[in-house]
């Protein structure tokens, strides 16, 4: 298992506008596959949003990132408490991968058994600047790490507090 599959480990930046994380979760990977792309599934880690399991068909995302931990930690000022983005399914392959449109880019998850456990990789495309990798980067990371809580039976850790930390971790990280 490499570095990067660790729970926690940093996501990297594999091309100058590409963000590549992983995790490591337990499986079986139907399981996984539910926790995205099944609403109810999603918004414990990450926004709800009904979702057609099918290419080119819309659907929303939207986060409550308040409701993701018990205590979420303190809300970011310039934060609302809901926030949605309209999302288009590009490509998927149940239950292996799943790809999407993300604002002005495009997130791919695959999903690949590693024994009993199931390797989780996101890469995240066409992230336009410095400012908005640093959001994207933490995010990701902190709601992945929701995740892995979450399909590991655990209590996650205050979201907005990790997602500050983070931030301030991948701006020391991420090239100027």
């Amino acid at each position: 298992m490499n570095r990067q599959a660790i729970p926690g480990a940093f996501g990297v930046l594999t091309e100058p506008a590409t963000l590549t994380i992983e995790r490591l979760l337990p499986g079986p990977i139907e399981r996984i596959w539910s926790y995205l792309t099944e609403s109810d599934m999603r918004r414990k880690w990450l926004a709800s949003g009904s979702m057609q399991q099918r290419p080119d068909t819309s659907f929303t995302l939207t986060w409550r990132n308040d409701e993701l931990s018990d205590p979420p930690g303190k809300r970011p000022e310039g934060f609302s408490e809901e926030h949605s983005m309209e999302s288009r399914v590009i490509e998927i392959d149940k239950p292996r991968k799943l790809v999407f449109t993300f604002g002005q880019g495009e997130v791919t998850i695959t999903l690949a058994p590693q024994g009993k456990d199931v390797l989780l990789k996101l890469v995240h495309t066409r992230l336009p600047e410095r400012a908005v990798m640093l959001k994207v980067a933490a995010g990701w990371h902190a709601h992945l790490d929701v995740l892995v809580a979450r399909a590991s039976d655990k209590d996650p850790e205050p979201f907005w507090d990790h997602w500050l930390e983070l931030k301030d971790e991948y701006d020391k990280r991420i090239p100027a």
